[in-house]
């Protein structure tokens, strides 16, 4: 029990203080406008790949419809705050996204996560497309293929931070639980895990639906921060662009999620002026890692304070 008060005060310290620093770099003008914008980019990418990661990595589901989910969250905010231009609105719109995501997810997820491997990942992207598509048909509601614009920015570096914070110390809150224990169980083997009594398609739906809440969160953040909204910024290289995140940093690792979110954030701001070579850069980072690394980053590992603790009291008995 004091080995985990330590490890939570250890962490409420860590954060305080990347804020604090991130706090004074930026109010004192040493980290200008320009890269404001792309550590926002970069939360919004973590909290998307965190999504991904919770299906693909620690459920073992192959999910390709994440970017469908962040459409719903994205429209949701678009739309309210279109109708409501408050930050009362904008927060009022993030949980309507999320119900909404949410519903959809249950609804699709009980048929589709029957299915296994490539079928699943054609499923839900089907399931993605169908989103998209009802977008673009959603007349004067959504505008269409023309999108939204003119939305008011809503979205600051520290929300987004916050939002970062509380959504990785909710999954792994989740996934140290004993359904967490569950969801694990089922990605390491679905038949011995039902044979042992757990219910495993309300687990894999479970964990579609969070990853879904996740994704419309995400949304909301990202059009509170780039202002317009269309549909064609929700295809499947959406959802490929944070799974290669999930896949770099290590599936079944959120520390990993995160520290890849970071490092392919700030490659993307170098490579901006050869957008052409971003993806084959990409490819070429996969590749390297799969053959030198073929379990991510850092595979399964995840940063705590608490096994630490723990061995300093071994070496004080």
């Amino acid at each position: 029990m004091k080995n985990n008060i330590k490890s939570i005060i250890a962490w409420l310290v860590l954060v305080s203080v990347i804020f604090g620093i991130l706090s004074v770099l930026i109010s004192s003008g040493l980290i200008g406008f320009y890269y404001v914008q792309i550590l926002m980019g970069i939360g919004i990418s973590i909290i998307m790949a965190l999504g991904t990661n919770l299906v693909l990595g620690f459920s073992g589901q192959f999910s390709l419809g994440q970017a469908g989910f962040m459409a719903i969250g994205a429209y949701a905010t678009a739309i309210m705050t279109k109708a409501n231009p408050t930050y009362g609105g904008f927060y009022v719109s993030i949980i309507i996204g999320c119900v909404v995501a949410a519903l959809v997810a249950l609804v699709v997820g009980i048929p589709t996560l029957r299915l296994k491997g490539d079928y699943l990942a054609i499923a839900t992207l089907g399931v993605s497309e169908i989103i998209r598509i009802a977008i673009i048909n959603g007349g004067d509601f959504t505008n269409g293929a023309a999108g939204l614009t003119g939305i008011l920015p809503f979205t600051n570096w520290s929300l987004v931070f916050f939002f970062v914070v509380g959504v990785a110390i909710l999954l792994l809150n989740f996934l140290r639980s004993s359904f967490g224990r569950q969801v694990i169980a089922v990605r390491e083997n679905e038949i011995a895990a039902e044979s042992m009594g757990v219910n495993t398609t309300q687990v894999k739906v479970t964990v579609f639906v969070i990853a879904a809440i996740v994704s419309s969160i995400a949304g909301s953040l990202y059009v509170g921060y780039i202002g317009t909204v269309v549909p064609k910024d929700f295809t499947i290289m959406r959802s490929i662009d944070y799974l290669i995140i999930a896949v770099l940093g290590g599936l079944g690792s959120m520390t990993g999620t995160i520290l890849a979110a970071i490092i392919l954030g700030f490659l993307n701001m170098f490579l901006q002026n050869f957008s052409d070579l971003r993806m084959i850069i990409y490819s070429l980072a996969l590749i390297l890692v799969m053959v030198f690394r073929p379990g991510g980053l850092l595979g399964t590992w995840e940063l705590t304070f608490s096994s630490f603790f723990k061995k300093k009291a071994k070496e004080s008995k």
